[in-house]
C-alpha cells in the first residue's frame, strides 16, 4: 500500500518541487496551500506524513500543529516542518508543539528525502485510520 504524504506549502514552485521529489520516491502526495485546508485534509485523510510550512495563510504552521496534536488519533502523526523561519525560537516552539523534524529552507533535496523516507519507514503506528 502506498504511503500518503500531505504537503502544506503556499509557495507554488516549492509545492511543485516537493510533489515531484516525494512522488518520485513512490509516495502518494496530497497538497494544500493554507493551514485551514491542511487541518481539514489531515483529519479527513490521515496521511502517513505531513510536510508543514510555518508561514502559510489562514492558520499558520504553529496553529496547524496545535490542532493536529489535539485531534484524537493524530497525536503521533509524523510531521516534518519545512520553513524559512529558521530561528532557534521557532524551531524550539515547533518541536515543543510536537513536530518530529525541522528543516530550514533552502534545503538539500537529498537531505529532505532521506528524512521523509526515514519518517515514513518508521511508520505511522500511532496514527489511526479515518473512521
Amino acid at each position: 500500500m502506498a504511503t500518503t504524504v500531505l504537503i502544506a506549502e503556499d509557495e507554488p514552485h516549492i509545492r511543485e518541487g516537493l510533489t515531484f521529489l516525494i512522488s518520485r520516491a513512490g509516495h502518494q502526495v496530497v497538497t494544500v496551500s493554507d493551514g485551514a485546508a491542511a487541518v481539514e485534509q489531515i483529519i479527513a485523510r490521515r496521511p502517513d506524513l505531513v510536510v508543514l510550512d510555518i508561514m502559510i495563510p489562514e492558520l499558520n504552521g504553529f496553529e496547524v500543529m496545535k490542532r493536529v496534536r489535539a485531534t484524537p488519533g493524530l497525536e503521533a502523526l509524523p510531521v516534518l516542518v519545512l520553513s524559512a523561519k529558521g530561528q532557534e525560537a521557532d524551531r524550539q516552539r515547533m518541536m515543543a508543539l510536537g513536530a518530529n523534524q525541522f528543516v530550514t529552507k533552502p534545503f538539500s533535496n537529498r537531505d529532505l528525502m532521506d528524512r521523509v523516507n526515514a519518517m515514513v519507514s518508521a511508520g505511522s503506528a500511532g496514527v489511526e485510520p479515518a473512521p
